[in-house]
């Protein structure tokens, strides 16, 4: 067992999502979050003020798969991540694409039946 984090644009969430569910990877967490990649800086206005924030908002997507499905969820996010034209098409990603992260699971627990292991997930 695989927890897949995925730190994308927000702009990207629902073709990604999309992207997902068309490869049957129906169960995610996502969170709005903040951060500061490679990213060039921009100015935007604030109360009549130019500024510079500091960071950039981004979506986090929480993905925990069974190892079968690992390299196939991965690979989907970043198809469909480098894209802004569509899912289908073989662009070359750009800085502030995201990040996937991928950590081991211990213990996989569902509460409602006290299932354990890639039987929870």
């Amino acid at each position: 067992m695989k927890l897949i984090t995925a730190i994308i644009r927000t702009t990207q969430l629902d073709q990604i999502r999309e992207a997902l569910v068309l490869n049957d990877i129906t169960r995610i967490t996502v969170c709005r979050v903040s951060g500061h990649g490679r990213q060039k800086n921009r100015e935007e206005i604030y109360r009549g003020k130019k500024v510079v924030p500091n960071l950039s908002p981004k979506i986090k997507l929480e993905i925990a798969v069974n190892d079968d499905f690992v390299d196939l969820t991965v690979n989907t996010i970043i198809k469909a991540a480098k894209s802004t034209k569509g899912y289908e098409t073989d662009e070359v990603g750009t800085i502030g694409d995201g990040k996937i992260f991928i950590t081991p699971i211990e213990e996989c627990i569902r509460i409602r039946t006290d299932e354990r292991g890639s039987a929870a997930i």
